[in-house]
This record gives structure tokens, sequence and C-alpha cells, in this order.
């Protein structure tokens, strides 16, 4: 039991890890601070761009932080 709290408690610590990148990565590519991330922002990592359509999953041509956090850069 003691084991399993454990890692459950790095499993948690983790993930809210990755997600404070995500989301500093995120305000690093929203250049015009509007919540959403376009393509011409996205220009500046080839990766996303390469990406971006795949991640746009509602394809109104901009990525929302949800969205965004599926990219694997």
């Amino acid at each position: 039991m003691k084991n399993l709290l454990a890692a459950l408690a790095i499993t948690g610590m983790t993930l809210v890890s990755a997600s404070a990148m995500a989301g500093e990565d995120f305000a690093k590519y929203d250049g015009d601070g509007n919540g959403t991330i376009s393509m011409s922002e996205a220009k500046v990592n080839p990766s996303l761009v390469e990406q971006f359509t795949q991640l746009d999953s509602n394809a109104d041509g901009e990525l929302s932080e949800s969205e965004f956090a599926n990219f694997k850069g």
C-alpha cells in the first residue's frame, strides 16, 4: 500500500510538471497572447508546423492549449 501511494504521488507530480512545462511552451508560441496558436505563430518551430493539422482537432486553423498539449516536439 505504501509503495502504491508513493507511485501515485510520483505520477501526479510528473503530470503536473509536464503540464506546467507545456503551459510555458504554449505561452512562448502564442505570440499575440490571444489564447491560441496560429499557423504563423507556429512557424518558429518546424516540428509544430509539421504536426499542426493533426493537432488542430476541431480544424479551426488555431491550436488551443488543450490541442497543443498533444504536441510531441
